[in-house]
């Protein structure tokens, strides 16, 4: 699996990496624009990200613009119809937040921080990226 974390803080991408890396290749970034430039060069390069973690609140570009994006790029690129696993991972967890990252964004799923290994683990059996 080819896995994309997207978080400005550096203990945040840290933490996911140790949890996702026994799964597959983990690659990091600290803000939603090189998440979409990262996403956009994976696919251009034939090897698009099978999991997307985004947080929401990034500088350059907030998670749910970048959320929006890479859908855009798939929408545009990909001539199989898949689409990428992407959570959204914040603090915020209001209504508002939650909603807009599923119905404008597009997300799979949203994970409220902090984020344990058990509530990863249990999404990545829960969409098949992973078997018990």
């Amino acid at each position: 699996m080819k896995i994309l974390i997207a978080d400005d803080e550096a203990a945040n991408r840290i933490l996911m990496e140790r949890i996702l890396a026994p799964y597959g290749k983990c690659d990091s970034v600290v803000n939603g624009l090189d998440a979409v430039e990262s996403f956009d060069m994976a696919m251009t390069d034939g090897t698009p990200y099978d999991l997307v973690c985004l947080d929401i609140m990034m500088p350059e570009l907030d998670g749910l613009r970048a959320l929006t994006e890479i859908r855009k790029l798939e929408s545009d690129k990909r001539k199989d119809g898949k689409e990428a696993t992407i959570f959204m991972v914040s603090t915020l967890d209001t209504e508002e937040h939650i909603l807009k990252a599923f119905f404008i964004g597009g997300c799979t799923d949203y994970l409220t921080k902090p984020v344990t290994r058990n509530k990863v683990i249990e999404k990545l059996l829960q969409y098949h990226l992973i078997t018990a």
